[in-house]
């Protein structure tokens, strides 16, 4: 007797109303009783047949490596190997005899024949594209000053322009660890392991910790600012980005705080291109994204193509953005006639929006809900003057002299943020607050200087630092003096992003 399930559904019926009775109840249970025991006893002859049952899956690791480590666990020895070989750190002196060359270096303003040889330190220096060892001797004159080697962090065996590279490919480029060390071995032959370019990256950000300060008081006095953020793999990752600086906070909160720290609303006097996200609602002057709006307008054209009112107010508020675009770049208006074509936009803008808006319909259901909210949110940027405030906004010039580009949107701080949502969605990110400082101060520093040089290379780079090495200041704070201003006294990176105390 075999049953399905529609046999045991009509069975459960009939025992319900009542059409069966006790004995029969207890007939069919011995009866599935004998049936489930010959099917055990046909499953055991074949397991024997086949040489009996699977073998079990292991939950522990069985490689010879884990095995090891149980038989330490234990207390028996296991056999040692030798590795072939030259092991632990080279001495100064052999790194001394494989340079390809010697530099001597005096103390600034003392001469050569009043300094004698201190010591002689090897440091790795990238010439002409490939990495050379250079023996450079430092010599002592009075008072005990010391020869300075230009473009050498403290004791450092790496040149400036060796981690700025690693900077760079790190945390521009997005690659990790591993491939930055086969490219510098392949492309430049210098061999670096992955716990020497982490240490070289937290010399580097504690370097540039002033010029990071430096960049976020510059932000705070800025004309446009492009303001965007998305989840990272602690708390969130904030652009903002502008035509003085561009500063990245990496594990931060996405918190009134916050933004108070690095754009305070309460003083901040330009213009902030944002979405409409409430964290963004107590500036002065706001410039509220079209691509949001647009995007959620066509959108519902695409989820009801029959739909002719979601595609006419679609068609007329792409339009209007449209104009709003041709007038921004007419040459022909000055001030007054741009502000007259901006009342013209905010009436068709009323005119668009005025008979839903004015309806003060109740929630509907689908996407006729996502109209009314969508024609409400039209209608409440316009009445705020949060919709075209680019059109009358002046074109905000960088210090390299390019013009920085104004259109209505946010998509510039959207792009930014791209690399470091990938980085968060493969597990590229880092994991500490203090892997994220590191990578606020030095992103930051390296995304700015493409506002400040002509072209964004390596080698235009590496002649900037070598400017800011000779005469003792970076390009920001040259702007930053030029301007007046200050920093504040305390560090602005340890307010965002307080150093760790260790625990214990």
């Amino acid at each position: 007797m075999v049953f399905g399930m529609d046999a045991i559904e009509s069975l459960r019926q009939d025992l319900r109303a009542g059409r069966i009775d006790a004995d029969r109840l207890i007939d069919l249970i011995a009866a599935l009783q004998r049936q489930l025991q010959t099917a055990l006893q046909r499953i055991e002859e074949l397991e024997k047949k086949l040489g009996g049952p699977p073998t079990a899956k292991l939950t522990e690791p069985y490689s010879v490596r884990a095995e090891e480590q149980r038989q330490a666990a234990r207390g028996q020895e296991k056999g040692k190997k030798k590795r072939p070989g030259r092991r632990g750190r080279f001495i100064s002196q052999d790194k001394i005899d494989q340079a390809e060359r010697r530099e001597k270096v005096f103390p600034d303003d003392v001469p050569p024949q009043a300094c004698h040889l201190s010591h002689v330190r090897p440091v790795w220096r990238l010439e002409n594209g490939r990495a050379v060892l250079v023996a450079y001797e430092i010599y002592r004159g009075p008072n005990n000053r010391y020869g300075q080697i230009p473009g050498v962090l403290g004791r450092s065996e790496f040149g400036m322009e060796i981690i700025t590279e690693i900077a760079f490919l790190v945390y521009v480029v997005g690659l990790s660890f591993d491939k930055v060390c086969l490219l510098l071995n392949f492309f430049q032959n210098l061999r670096l392991r992955k716990s020497q370019a982490d240490a070289l990256l937290y010399r580097l950000s504690r370097h540039w910790q002033h010029e990071f300060d430096v960049l976020c008081t510059l932000l705070g006095n800025s004309l446009v600012v492009h303001a965007d953020e998305t989840s990272w793999s602690l708390n969130s990752v904030w652009a903002f980005l502008s035509e003085k600086a561009r500063v990245l906070l990496f594990g931060v909160h996405k918190d009134a705080d916050t933004l108070k720290q690095v754009l305070d609303p309460a003083t901040f006097a330009g213009l902030v291109f944002s979405d409409d996200a409430a964290i963004y609602a107590n500036f002065t002057q706001s410039q509220k994204c079209w691509a949001h709006l647009l995007r959620k307008a066509i959108k519902l054209t695409l989820q009801d193509p029959t739909n002719s009112e979601y595609r006419r107010f679609t068609d007329r508020l792409l339009a209007i953005y449209h104009e709003a675009c041709r007038v921004r770049r007419d040459g022909r208006l000055g001030d007054a006639g741009r502000a007259q074509k901006v009342a013209v936009l905010e009436d068709e803008i009323f005119s668009l929006c005025a008979p839903l808006w004015s309806a003060d319909l109740p929630p509907l259901e689908g996407l006729d809900n996502d109209y009314r909210l969508l024609v409400h949110e039209v209608m409440r940027l316009g009445i705020a003057k949060q919709l075209f405030p680019f059109v009358t906004v002046p074109s905000p010039q960088q210090p390299n002299g390019a013009v920085k580009r104004v259109d209505g949107t946010n998509n510039e701080s959207e792009r930014t943020l791209r690399n470091p949502a990938q980085a968060r969605v493969t597990g590229r990110t880092s994991k500490t607050s203090v892997g994220a400082r590191r990578q606020t101060i030095l992103t930051s520093v390296l995304e700015s200087l493409r506002l400040y040089l002509k072209t964004f290379r390596l080698a235009s780079v590496l002649e900037e630092l070598k400017r800011w090495w000779k005469i003792g200041q970076s390009c920001f704070t040259t702007l930053l003096k030029q301007l007046h201003l200050s920093v504040p006294d305390e560090p602005i990176i340890n307010q965002i992003l307080p150093i760790p105390t260790p625990s214990g």
